[in-house]
């Protein structure tokens, strides 16, 4: 009875709030958010429950600790030296939208909780380049907000993507379906627009797409008059 115990105890010590985290993204990578529940958790790290509640509380702690981890990491690994401001945005946002096509669980963490950490380092990451971009102080903010509500965008289509999943087996498929709805549930005389990119649907690159969109918001920023524009004027 004592070695039992004994084993017990050694297995709880055994364990650490990262060990906890990092299982709970193996699960959420390979079965989606519903599947991550403390039992599943404590079967996949071969111990009980309550030793998980040790260091962490309820589910929507360890989902927080996990996309903040994961978060943290991806825009660490998007910093590049040299790079200039405009790159850097272009950098980081595309780094993040490698992390919720990677993991699409992410984007309805970052879509639902806009308060937590994980949105804040994204936030950071992209204001912090505006100065050097010359968009005036005042206008920062709305122009961070701007570019991260993009990127939450696409973590809610993300998101909703994930729990299509056991429908939806293949995206290119899904494409094809999506643009053959399109052309004939709409008429072209009521939606000339949608007819005529509905063919582009099928072939297009989400990644390439999401590029462009970033591209345009960067065009867009406002930017302090430069003395070059004062002599032009």
């Amino acid at each position: 009875m004592a070695d039992r115990k004994q084993a017990g105890e050694r297995r709880t010590d055994a364990l650490s709030r990262q060990r906890i985290v990092e299982a709970a993204l193996e699960i959420l990578d390979a079965h989606g958010e519903s599947a991550l529940t403390f039992r599943a958790l404590a079967a996949h790290l071969q111990t009980g429950p309550g030793a998980i509640y040790h260091y962490v509380s309820n589910k929507s702690e360890l989902l927080q600790a996990a996309t903040e981890g994961l978060i943290r990491h991806v825009l660490e690994q998007a910093g590049r030296p040299g790079a200039s401001p405009r790159e850097a945005v272009r950098e980081v946002t595309l780094a993040v939208f490698d992390a919720l096509s990677e993991h699409p669980w992410v984007g309805g963490q970052l879509a639902n909780e806009p308060w937590q950490s994980a949105l804040l380092q994204i936030f950071e990451a992209v204001g912090a380049q505006l100065p050097a971009l010359g968009v005036p102080e005042p206008e920062q903010f709305d122009a961070a907000s701007t570019i991260v509500n993009y990127v939450l965008g696409v973590a809610g289509q993300y998101a909703a993507a994930a729990r299509l999943a056991p429908t939806v087996s293949d995206r290119s498929s899904f494409l094809v379906e999506v643009a053959e709805r399109w052309t004939d549930q709409h008429d072209v005389s009521e939606h000339p627009f949608i007819q005529r990119f509905a063919a582009r649907l099928r072939d297009h690159d989400d990644r390439e797409q999401f590029a462009a969109g970033i591209e345009i918001l960067l065009r867009g920023l406002p930017r302090e008059p430069q003395p070059q524009d004062s002599a032009r004027g």
